[in-house]
């Protein structure tokens, strides 16, 4: 199969694939917002056509009319480049279209994305601009999931968006840290060679690192309870300055999700995309900030007398490039797992998992200390997709590896996903790092 008809293949399958993901839900759940940093599941299925009417069809479809005008206004999420936008907070009041519209405009899109993938000889330009798409698309399905969970836990009712097709595996007694060691010396990152890389990537750099020892393991559900249990939320040592005040402002006591059993038990459960169930202790912790992440790791440096800390982003990068394949065979991701897809949960370290890192990639977007910055010859792409990231490169925090609601097909070693300190609504964990 040529180039070009393995990319229109593809495009048909991760237009389906969101879909599939808003397949189960009606078009009330559709609708709401529950925060100003969520969006509705309808606009991410609008949004994301609206990328591909936008950035492709506009320029590479002839005759071009778009399917209503003013989708161009309301369906623009912040690219100043192509004109007004309907303000974020306020995406949850656009009860019109409807989802069946909406739904209708992706299948007129669709044909009009195909038609003109079956041209021959498409300019280079068209080609990336479909695969950046693709990628964007890949993001919102993760955005949507996320979305969803935040929005039922807002439900009294607790409802589950989705059941597992089986019972989840039984939990494992959780594993003791061990610490893998990782040289010093000069190390290459960022994204080389062929396939998709988005512009914040690269360019290719060299970095000096330090001695240091990365944890097997992510933190997990376990590490937190003790940390809750000794009293970290309630402990200002442990805290930056502006976390401090965002746990006093907010009345911060957990990971966003957890509920304290009923009946006023001292245990904790956990409400996910399968509803509320019981707290897997060797699980990853997830949904925590990096307030709580940073807070975390001074209390647990405290407590074990190691020069803990978060890793830096090139550490990471560095530890996890030469095994980054056989950890993307390991890894939940959004396709399969341990779990029903459709419903994806971090799970714990399998028994028979080697004697190197593990838990790379596919369970939780890890935080690590570092700000999310330019590297070393940064240019963002020209046109309007260059606001796609360099603009955001203040006050916020690079994650790595992927989470188990991460299309597999989506990342990379060299992937840099970033959010400001105190989202916690993501699929968002750590791993620690020592010194020396």
């Amino acid at each position: 199969m040529n180039p070009q008809a393995a990319l229109a293949q593809r495009c048909a399958a991760v237009r389906a694939q969101t879909e599939a993901l808003a397949a189960g839900l009606s078009e009330a759940d559709c609708q709401a917002q529950s925060m100003a940093d969520a969006s509705p599941v309808k606009w991410h299925l609008a949004h994301v056509t609206w990328f591909f009417e936008t950035f492709v069809l506009e320029a590479h479809e002839p005759g071009f009319q778009p399917h209503h005008p003013a989708y161009r206004v309301l369906f623009n999420s912040y690219y100043q480049a192509v004109g007004e936008r309907h303000p974020r907070p306020q995406r949850g009041l656009v009860t019109r279209p409807s989802l069946a519209e909406v739904l209708a405009w992706r299948m007129a899109v669709n044909a009009r994305l195909q038609a003109v993938l079956a041209v021959q000889g498409l300019p280079a330009s068209c080609l990336e601009l479909v695969e950046l798409g693709l990628q964007h698309e890949q993001q919102h399905q993760e955005l949507l999931l996320t979305d969803v969970l935040h929005l039922f836990s807002c439900n009294p009712l607790l409802p589950a968006y989705a059941h597992a097709a089986a019972a989840p595996p039984q939990a494992a007694a959780p594993e003791p840290v061990r610490w893998v060691s990782q040289p010093a010396g000069l190390v290459e990152l960022g994204h080389a060679g062929e396939g998709f890389a988005f512009d914040n990537e690269g360019p290719r750099h060299r970095v000096h690192l330090a001695p240091h020892a990365l944890a097997h393991r992510l933190v997990n559900n376990e590490d937190w309870r003790a940390f809750i249990d000794d009293g970290g939320y309630r402990d200002a040592r442990w805290w930056l300055s502006a976390g401090w005040d965002w746990v006093q402002a907010q009345g911060v006591q957990a990971p966003l999700h957890w509920r304290r059993a009923e009946g006023g038990g001292a245990g904790w459960r956990q409400f996910t995309l399968r509803g509320l169930e019981p707290l897997q202790p060797a699980a990853p912790v997830v949904h925590v900030s990096f307030y709580e992440a940073e807070a975390y790791a001074r209390w647990a440096s405290a407590q074990s007398g190691l020069p803990l800390r978060l890793p830096t982003e090139a550490e990471w990068e560095a530890a996890a490039e030469p095994a980054f394949a056989a950890a993307l065979a390991a890894g939940g991701f959004i396709e399969g797992g341990a779990l029903q897809p459709q419903a994806p949960l971090p799970v714990p370290v399998p028994g028979d998992a080697g004697q190197g890192l593990q838990q790379l990639c596919g369970e939780v977007w890890q935080w690590t200390r570092s700000a999310y910055l330019p590297y070393p010859g940064y240019r963002p792409w020209a046109g309007a997709v260059g606001e796609y990231n360099g603009k955001f490169m203040l006050d916020q925090t690079v994650l790595r590896g992927g989470s188990c609601a991460t299309p597999r097909a989506h990342i990379r070693a060299s992937y840099r996903n970033f959010f400001p300190a105190a989202a916690r609504w993501q699929f968002t964990g750590l791993r620690l790092a020592c010194e020396g």
